[in-house]
């Protein structure tokens, strides 16, 4: 029989092994890209505009309409997805049939197709609300597509703040709200910054949804009633033609610069989220 001690020893082992492996992941998968793509990446090959496949072209409109689209999604899905979690967090009572109808709506949406919400938004945003193929439409379609990663980790970060801060905060003659706003969320805001960068980088990662609702113009947006062409949707359309060895180069170089935009997309929402969350204190 191993002692209680031995067992400790070996859990603690696996985690940090398990942890070990993920990170070498992250690491084997960043470090092929970046070696295969990052000698192509060129102030030219960033700032100039897109003409075809086989010649030395730019991905600025890409760069310029996949920043649209984060922006204007994320726009539209956080306040929703934050003001649900509070709702089912500090308003709704716990095991209420309203409750289990909206938790078994947010599994459903989360275990939908991407391809699914591609062609539901194709049919609702582009068609019926006459949006046609622009980053609006597109932005909407992957509002609904985040929303179920934004309710449900906002909704166990504020599930994870002390019960003693809202008892002190109504101690005080605070009001439920005020709590809320002064205590409870920048308490949960670790929390929320995981939600806003796991939607990030979903909203960057897809490409079907997109595809079907922004569509695939090559030029700079005017507007979000403009189409547009994502990284995402671009790299996709570069490794169905992947002939020679310049259009491999093109690829490579378009997937290192959607990593760098992911990475650095990340971290300046980290950066702003905590600056709010010291003010907030």
């Amino acid at each position: 029989m191993l002692t209680r001690k031995t067992q400790d020893k070996f859990l603690l082992a696996a985690t940090w092994a398990a942890a070990t492996v993920t990170i070498l992941f992250l690491l084997w998968v960043v470090w092929h890209v970046l070696s295969n793509g990052l000698s192509f990446v060129t102030w030219e090959f960033i700032t100039s505009s897109y003409t075809r496949i086989g010649e030395a072209s730019g991905i600025w409109p890409m760069i310029v309409s996949t920043v649209y689209m984060v922006v204007l999604t994320l726009s539209i899905a956080t306040p929703i997805g934050i003001m649900t979690a509070i709702y089912l967090t500090e308003y709704a009572k716990p095991g209420s049939k309203i409750v289990q109808v909206i938790r078994f709506c947010i599994e459903s949406l989360a275990g939908i197709p991407s391809i699914v919400y591609g062609l539901f938004g194709m049919t609702f945003f582009v068609t019926t609300l006459g949006l046609g193929f622009s980053i609006l439409a597109g932005s909407l379609t992957l509002s609904i597509l985040i929303l179920p990663v934004i309710i449900r980790t906002t909704e166990e970060a504020l599930m994870a703040v002390p019960m003693s801060y809202r008892e002190g905060g109504y101690a005080l003659g605070s009001s439920k709200i005020y709590t809320i706003w002064r205590l409870i969320l920048p308490s949960a805001m670790p929390g929320i910054i995981t939600a806003i960068i796991l939607s990030i980088g979903r909203v960057i990662g897809e490409s079907a949804p997109v595809f079907l609702t922004a569509g695939m113009v090559t030029k700079i947006p005017e507007s979000v009633l403009d189409s547009g062409r994502t990284l995402t949707v671009h790299l996709y359309k570069l490794t169905q033609e992947l002939f020679s060895q310049n259009e491999w180069d093109q690829a490579y170089a378009t997937a290192t610069v959607l990593i760098v935009l992911v990475l650095f997309l990340n971290l300046i929402t980290k950066l702003i989220a905590t600056r709010y969350a010291k003010k907030s204190y």
